[in-house]
């Protein structure tokens, strides 16, 4: 048996974390087996599916770098397909016409609620004639549940679940206006689709009872199921908005890397001993479903910013410096050109030592992309005192004769410099990292100088040098 799992996310909204851990628990089981990724997109619902929210999809999954392996499926294309089989259980006699008007099935929900029962079809047209029908009634197709026994569920994560099968009716599996219901049209793309397993939120078990009766009623074989815990927020409750970031888009745009996210996700839920930091090679080669475990996870902001300075260390500094000007590209006062790539690519080794996302690093390396008068915020005002400004116009003139202007020997001279006048290190070193950034902190101040390449550290201190 080849494996062959499926993403299947409805186009009404963005990708939300809860979805994407669900895609890449899918994504890395299909590799970890060697297996196939799929992706359908279920857009039957036309009202709510935009082609923006499937952009969004495929935008976001791109990023987490959760690619299928075939084109991906449209539910809302084979609608044909999905009525085809309710036919064909019609045809069979293993699903019935239902002519109940909404006004009766109200009355149906009213009188068993009133009686203590759950407010469900009773099987009125169960085993009644269509003859006994009005001429010409609308009608909706319902399935044949089983009434007697049970149905089990040998589920990979929750063990076995079971379902007394009195408990459930005989759902309707075609519209009256002759449009299938997502219990069919699922069950009918797995189907067709070779879907072997079914990784997907424990909020879709109950649904799987139900999708049950329709595999069992076309003879076809049952994937694996795989029902994975909820991701709560911090406090327990379902996570939403007032938790903060809720959906892959906000994760980015706060400057999380794709490592990061899906390292986290990852182990939000899953375990293998007590490694942490994984690369893709690596999850792919440890996971698999007997490491989920059985309670809902819990989102915890500050271990994912933590692993994701992690991960901003370990990456490329060519691709962070992109990632840095895309993000300060439009920013008031910062010239975005191919000086400022250079000075943040030299500089990138230290930058990141601090940042613990894109927007922090992107931050502290604004400095380099403005031009005098830079504006100084109120701790650097601070360490701009009449006296450091007059030392600074004294320091301006041993660095602009400097024969070789780099990192060594710039911090020799500083170092000459501070000693020639009584001055420790840091008492220059402050307030010319003052000067040079607006700000008090930078990376090293021999490397920023370099960075910024004399030409400019000229005309700043000069701006500020008494």
């Amino acid at each position: 048996m080849t494996v062959r799992t499926r993403f299947a996310p409805s186009p009404t909204g963005l990708l939300h974390i809860g979805n994407a851990r669900a895609a890449l628990f899918n994504f890395l089981y299909a590799r970890h087996h060697g297996g196939k990724f799929l992706l359908r997109i279920e857009d039957t619902d036309r009202e709510r599916s935009t082609q923006h929210a499937v952009d969004v999809l495929f935008d976001g999954l791109a990023w987490m770098g959760i690619t299928p392996d075939e084109e991906p499926v449209f539910q809302s294309t084979r609608q044909a397909r999905h009525a085809e089989i309710a036919h064909h259980l019609l045809a069979q006699n293993l699903a019935y016409r239902c002519y109940c008007t909404q006004a009766e099935l109200q009355q149906m929900r009213e009188q068993a609620m009133a009686e203590g029962k759950p407010p469900r079809y009773n099987g009125y047209w169960r085993d009644r004639d269509p003859s006994e029908a009005p001429p010409g009634a609308p009608f909706t197709v319902r399935i044949r549940a089983p009434r007697e026994g049970e149905t089990v569920i040998q589920d990979l994560v929750q063990g076995d679940v079971r379902v007394a099968n009195a408990e459930m009716d005989d759902m309707i599996i075609l519209r009256a206006d002759g449009t299938p219901v997502y219990q069919l049209a699922v069950v009918v793309d797995d189907h067709d689709m070779d879907i072997t397993h079914v990784i997907r939120g424990d909020d879709h078990l109950t649904n799987t009872f139900r999708q049950a009766m329709i595999y069992r009623a076309m003879g076809w074989d049952l994937p694996k199921f795989a029902h994975l815990p909820l991701i709560h927020g911090p406090d327990g409750a379902k996570l939403s908005k007032r938790h903060g970031a809720q959906s892959v888009v906000e994760f980015r745009d706060m400057g999380y890397l794709p490592e990061a996210l899906n390292n986290y996700l990852l182990r939000l839920g899953w375990g293998h001993g007590d490694a942490e930091i994984l690369s893709r090679d690596e999850q792919i080669q440890l996971f698999d479903l007997d490491g989920v475990g059985r309670s809902p996870s819990r989102m915890d902001y500050a271990k994912l910013s933590h692993l994701n300075g992690v991960w901003l260390r370990q990456a490329d500094d060519a691709r962070l410096t992109d990632d840095v000007l895309e993000r300060l590209a439009g920013r008031e006062g910062v010239t975005v050109d191919d000086t400022l790539r250079a000075r943040v690519l030299t500089l990138m080794l230290g930058l990141k030592e601090r940042a613990k996302t894109l927007v922090e690093l992107a931050d502290s390396a604004a400095f380099l992309g403005r031009h005098v008068p830079l504006a100084f915020d109120p701790k650097a005002e601070k360490l701009l005192t009449d006296e450091a400004r007059a030392m600074l116009g004294l320091l301006a003139r041993e660095l602009a004769v400097l024969a070789v202007f780099d990192a060594p020997s710039i911090d020799a001279a500083l170092r000459h410099f501070a000693e020639n006048h009584g001055h420790k290190l840091g008492q220059v070193a402050q307030p010319l990292r003052a000067a040079m950034t607006g700000g008090a902190t930078s990376p090293g101040i021999d490397a920023t100088l370099a960075a910024l390449g004399r030409d400019e550290v000229m005309a700043r201190l000069g701006a500020v040098a008494r």
